[in-house]
């Protein structure tokens, strides 16, 4: 992973999250809420223990409990139900005693290595492009603001990054902070900035907008919400805790201020590491495997498919990257009636493993000329795998890097879900615009699918230490 290190501890200027002061006024909080009878939620269990599991009596298995816990688990559970009937106690709280240690814990746990994940704000390149993929992720576009110009773009671009870099430490919030995060670890926290159309007639820097951020073309799938596409400026937020994720959202929101108003926000979600015992390349809600050939920083032309060259023009891209976002509302409802097989035609790969339908294993070479026993291609023509390879699209490469969406269901009960689409490429016109037009004449996946928001953001390289991101084009 790019710009990824040994998690360490935050700078003397940059505070953890939790000081010592507010490490003892909780230990004294929860001395007092254990000894009234409730569960102490914040033990931790060390890595390698066992797990503890709750057998129908109430007691725990599998790890050792204190005396007082022991006696506790002996209360039966028709002997709890009967006193919660007779004395008007609410069972969740007597119940939850049963279950866990009563004495709380002087010591502190240290971090999993999922809440010790750090990743580096300052580099050659934003952080959120290459690094693994997060658990959670927010996107949100920004619109600025009525009488805003540079000089206030570059202020916001300034708290935006002074903030990215205190939380992706582990840092609270230089001002007001909410508290959300606190106790937790970096979390593999990333935050990703990016520029829209409208920002530099905005900002009266219209020559030095990129000939790539030129509008994208009209689709045959897309049914666009214009509320839900474009903005000046757009953040991508991503990390493997929810509470971090917020934490940052409430943050960027604040400091935005009266420079910029929201536009819209999306929340996402991934597998969270460590879920699966084996490993793999991300599933999406159809139950497909998503992202097998995406390009990898140790291929020889990575950099140029994805990144522009610090020769390359505006100077201040240099090292940057193009954003494309598609919210992608997946038709689960009609996607569920096919069968297992009818999804691998559609698809062109085992839904199972990822392999290709003319064999091996999920990276094996696709053999596009393969036929079955009454002469038809293995891999169907209007196979979605078939169709976005790059070899059938001029050598066309991006890095997909999305999450899945769950927005709740509609009047007739339809899931409204998909994929939050995020793919990076050092051209959108050179990457995604000429898969999509090759999808749009005939992808048999459209069927099942509806492109519903749309936007492209450039999306400058890297902060050095002691800048802030877009600096090169606000201040150059």
């Amino acid at each position: 992973m790019a710009d990824r290190s040994t998690p360490q501890a935050p700078s003397e200027d940059i505070p953890p999250r939790t000081s010592t002061a507010n490490k003892t006024n909780r230990t004294d909080k929860a001395s007092k809420t254990s000894a009234a009878g409730t569960p102490d939620k914040g033990r931790t269990v060390a890595k390698g223990a066992p797990r503890q599991s709750r057998v129908p009596d109430g007691t725990v298995s599998g790890g050792a409990v204190s005396d007082d816990a022991t006696a506790t688990a002996r209360v039966s559970r028709r002997r709890l139900l009967a006193t919660a009937g007779a004395t008007g106690l609410a069972l969740g709280a007597a119940g939850g005693a049963a279950g866990y240690a009563a004495a709380p814990s002087e010591k502190t746990a240290p971090l999993t290595s999922l809440g010790a994940d750090r990743a580096m704000f300052h580099g050659k390149h934003q952080p959120g492009i290459t690094d693994a993929l997060q658990s959670r992720g927010h996107l949100v576009a920004f619109d600025l603001a009525g009488g805003t110009g540079r000089k206030e773009a570059a202020a916001l671009l300034r708290r935006w990054s002074a903030t990215a870099e205190r939380l992706m430490a582990g840092a609270s919030a230089a001002h007001d902070d909410t508290d959300v995060a606190r106790d937790a670890g970096p979390s593999s926290l990333t935050f990703t900035f990016g520029f829209g159309y409208g920002f530099f007639s905005r900002t009266g820097l219209e020559k030095q907008r990129p000939a790539a951020l030129d509008p994208l073309p009209d689709f045959s799938s897309d049914r666009l919400d214009k509320a839900r596409s474009n903005g000046d400026l757009w953040v991508q937020i991503g990390a493997n805790d929810a509470l971090v994720a917020f934490h940052a959202l409430r943050a960027i929101q604040k400091d935005a201020g009266s420079a910029a108003r929201l536009r819209w926000q999306m929340n996402g979600f991934n597998r969270s590491p460590g879920a699966t015992a084996h490993p793999m390349t991300a599933r999406n809600l159809m139950g497909q495997i998503d992202g097998t050939r995406n390009p990898k920083p140790s291929d020889g032309d990575f950099d140029q498919r994805i990144f522009v060259p610090a020769s390359g023009d505006p100077g201040w891209m240099a090292n940057g990257s193009y954003a494309v976002v598609r919210r992608i509302r997946m038709l689960l409802d009609d996607w569920e009636k096919l069968s297992v097989a009818a999804q691998e035609q559609v698809i062109g790969r085992r839904k199972s493993t990822g392999a290709p339908l003319s064999g091996g294993s999920e990276t094996t070479a696709m053999d596009l000329d393969k036929t079955g026993p009454d002469g038809s291609p293995v891999v169907p023509l209007n196979a979605h795998a078939r169709i976005t390879r790059p070899d059938q699209n001029g050598g066309a490469a991006m890095l997909r890097r999305p999450f899945s969406f769950h927005d709740g269901f509609d009047a007739d009960g339809a899931p409204d879900a998909g994929l939050l689409f995020v793919c990076w490429q050092a051209d959108p016109l050179r990457g995604f615009v000429p898969v999509q037009r090759k999808l749009d004449r005939g992808d048999a996946l459209s069927t099942f699918t509806r492109h519903e928001a749309s936007g492209l953001f450039a999306v400058p390289g890297g902060a050095a230490e002691g800048e802030y991101v877009g600096q090169r084009l606000l201040e150059g």
